[in-house]
């Protein structure tokens, strides 16, 4: 089975790209921005028609799309999202291939949910931020393009590779510092939300059941159970060997209101002092809870999430840990 990966240099195309190229009956060709892809293309400026030269040139059986951005403004985010993935649509109508897409989607096209309750995909999209709007965009142009395409809603990914700017990524850099430092207090804001956390390894077993299946529309991929991100944090602190206490602020100090869910550089660390609350609040628009609805990974994939949220943190920590 030819298959061409769009995005294998980002964080879940990596291990979606590892996952292939241990199968054997996958022949594996890498699209990208990067020096080490196969092929070079940015689907956010490239032309249908020249993606539609190299579909029709390696002629795949399956086209796998991992490439997006989840910082920046809403025309950084419409470009890399939205306009990319219509060029990938347009390009394979167009293609004499007749290559099935999977398309990665994420748990923020849905927006707000109600606490307790679990989302399935038959859930009405109100995404709260431009980031879920840009990807529900996707979505949609996906499924309106008349091919053989699925779209995973991905929900939160952790596990190794978990970007340092993330909320998860946050938090470790913080514990690290602290134990650095030999804080025996460490001051948190944010950890209300709760989250549904599902391991970037069990996303790329996913997008290889899905690359295989006759499945379409839209297939939710998390664990199917919500955690909140202070007990994540306790868990984070076991796996580390933290002995300090984690204390949560109501709110934070009003200079660091501002920057709630995005990641500080080394001066705003010390700008604030080593006791400073460290933000590690989710920005995706979701609210205070998310939790995915699973059964149709279960019943069309036959996918089901194996690894812990332990596992996931305690490889978070390691990455974290050798960072100096």
């Amino acid at each position: 089975m030819r298959v061409l990966l769009i995005g294998a240099n980002g964080y879940l195309g990596r291990f979606v790209a590892d996952r292939l190229l241990a199968d054997p009956a996958v022949q594996l060709t890498a699209l990208g921005r990067g020096d080490d892809a196969d092929v070079r293309f940015d689907l956010a400026s490239g032309s249908p028609g020249a993606l539609t030269r190299f579909l029709d040139a390696v002629h795949p059986g399956v086209v796998i799309n991992c490439a997006g951005a989840t910082r920046g403004g809403a025309r950084e985010l419409t470009r890399h999202n939205t306009v990319a993935v219509a060029t990938v649509c347009e390009a394979l109508r167009r293609s004499g291939c007749g290559a099935r897409l999977v398309q990665i989607g994420c748990g923020a096209e849905y927006g707000p949910s109600q606490p307790g309750s679990s989302t399935a995909e038959d859930a009405v999209p109100r995404p709260g931020g431009p980031y879920g709007v840009s990807k529900l965009a996707a979505t949609e142009l996906v499924l309106g393009s008349g091919l053989d395409a699925v779209v995973l809603r991905v929900f939160s990914p952790a596990g190794p590779g978990t970007p340092a700017g993330s909320p998860l990524g946050r938090l470790a850099e913080a514990m690290r510092r602290a134990m650095q430092s030999g804080d025996g207090e460490l001051k948190l804001t944010g950890l209300g939300a709760q989250r549904d956390f599902v391991d970037v390894r069990d996303v790329a077993r996913a997008v290889h059941a899905a690359s295989l299946s006759a499945a379409q529309g839209v297939i939710n991929i998390g664990s199917g159970r919500a955690v909140r991100l202070r007990d994540a944090a306790a868990v984070l602190a076991r796996v580390a060997g933290y002995g300090g206490a984690l204390h949560e602020l109501d709110g934070p100090p009003a200079p660091l209101r501002a920057t709630i869910g995005h990641p500080r550089g080394d001066s705003d660390h010390t700008a604030h002092g080593a006791h400073a609350a460290a933000p590690v609040a989710y920005p995706d628009g979701c609210g205070s809870w998310q939790q995915a609805d699973v059964r149709t990974a279960r019943d069309r994939l036959g996918w089901r999430p194996r690894i812990n949220l332990e596992e996931s943190l305690g490889d978070i920590w390691m990455e974290a840990a050798c960072r100096i």
